[in-house]
Parts: C-alpha cells; structure tokens; sequence
C-alpha cells in the first residue's frame, strides 16, 4: 500500500517538509508500517517552564516533523492540535497547506500559560476521536516538560482510554534527570492485563534541546511500542 499523501503532494504544497516526509517514510519501512492508515494527534504543553521552548521555535519544529509523518499515515494531511496547562487552553490543527508559524500563533493567542494536567488534554483526545467516528486507529503524540498535577487523573485516563483504538506516545522535553519524569517512566510500564487491557502508551525523553534529536531517530522513537499496540489491537486486545 501507498502513503496517504503521494511525495509529488507533499512537493507541491509543503516542499520545505519534503526531508521530513522521506525520513518518516523510512522509519515505517523499517517499522513494517507501510501502508498502515492512523490519524495523527499533537498534544503540546503549555505550562510555564515550556515559554522558552514556544519562543525559540522547538514546538514548531516538532509540530512539523509530526506533520510529514501524519502525511504517510492519515490521507487528509491534518493534525488535531491540543494545547494545554492547567485546563485545554485550546484547539485547533495544522495542515500541510497551513503550517508554518502556525503553532506559534496559535500559542501567542492562548495569553496565559498554567500548571500541568495530562488528564483534561487526554479527555479532549478521546472527545475528538469518538466524535470522528473513525475506526482507524491513532497515534497520540503528548509533548511535555514534566509530570502532571494531578497523578492519579492521568494514570486514570490512560488505564480507561486502553479501550480505545489510541496510542499515547509522551515526549518529553528539558532536563532528562527531572524527577518528574519518573512517573512518565512508571506510566509506560502500568501492568498488563491488571491495571489496562493492553499496552498503549511509550515514552521517550528528547532532552534539552529536543531540535538536537535527529530525523531518523525521532521518527523511530515515536514509532516504538506502536507496532506492538498495533498487532495487539487488530488481534481483538479491546475486546
């Protein structure tokens, strides 16, 4: 099966994320996802201590490596944004035809940035999947620089959404030492079956400066555990 959007789209209405569409095309290769169709959802924290990441163009950065891997994978070239703090501070999405700057945009027009809570930008993936009415599978993209408020809410989330056809993959951005990340470690290994159905969430740390990480292997990390999920999924795991 062929990618969702052709190379020859991706050429004439996105060319500057041409490199990034080739480089995401191979790791589904090595992956053995060619062909697999998932829409693609970006989660992106805006607490506080993210400000200097938002500024110097890193979750831009991000956003547009996600875009031409959602190119392969989801063939109406969008991906749902969820900008959150201390509540879902805001939706919308970028396209390959409406992308550059987009993000930072988007943030600036959001004004205040709060605390951490994983669980109400969760609940606002799962809202947007259900209401699709789509019976592909996802791929959950959650951008952060630390660990929820409320812990307990996001183990919740998380341990319930394992019903649905959703994969969480955390990123995490700063120091790679922060306690904080620890719970994100502990979340990626939640027991199976005794606290959730299946295995639906990863996790990786892309360090201080996440712009650092290359292509081929951001592409890979993101992809880690989703094959797994995948197989498990179309084997019957949700019942």
């Amino acid at each position: 099966m062929k990618s969702a959007i052709s190379l020859s789209k991706v050429e004439a209405t996105a060319p500057a994320l041409v490199s990034l569409y080739k480089k995401a095309g191979d790791s589904l290769r090595e992956n053995a996802l060619e062909g697999v169709r998932a829409a693609v959802y970006l989660v992106l924290d805006r607490s506080g201590s993210m400000r200097p990441y938002y500024r110097d163009g890193t979750v831009q950065h991000l956003a547009e490596r996600i875009l031409g891997l959602a190119a392969h994978l989801d063939d109406d070239g969008v991906v749902p944004l969820i900008f959150f703090s201390t509540d879902v501070d805001g939706t919308a999405e970028i396209s390959l035809d409406a992308y550059e700057g987009r993000v930072e945009r988007l943030h600036d027009a959001l004004g205040h940035m709060g605390r951490t809570h994983y669980h109400w930008a969760m609940d606002a993936v799962i809202d947007h999947h259900l209401a699709s009415g789509s019976r592909e599978p996802a791929l959950v993209v959650f951008q952060t620089d630390g660990g929820p408020s409320s812990r307990k809410a996001a183990e919740r989330y998380l341990c319930r959404a394992a019903r649905l056809p959703l994969f969480w993959q955390f990123v995490g951005f700063g120091d790679p030492d922060a306690n904080d990340f620890a719970f994100l470690r502990r979340l990626d290994e939640l027991a199976v079956p005794a606290k959730r159905v299946v295995d639906n969430a990863g996790f990786f740390h892309a360090g201080r400066d996440p712009r650092a990480v290359t292509d081929a292997e951001l592409y890979d990390r993101l992809l880690d555990g989703f094959p797994a999920w995948l197989a498990a999924v179309r084997g019957g795991a949700l019942g």
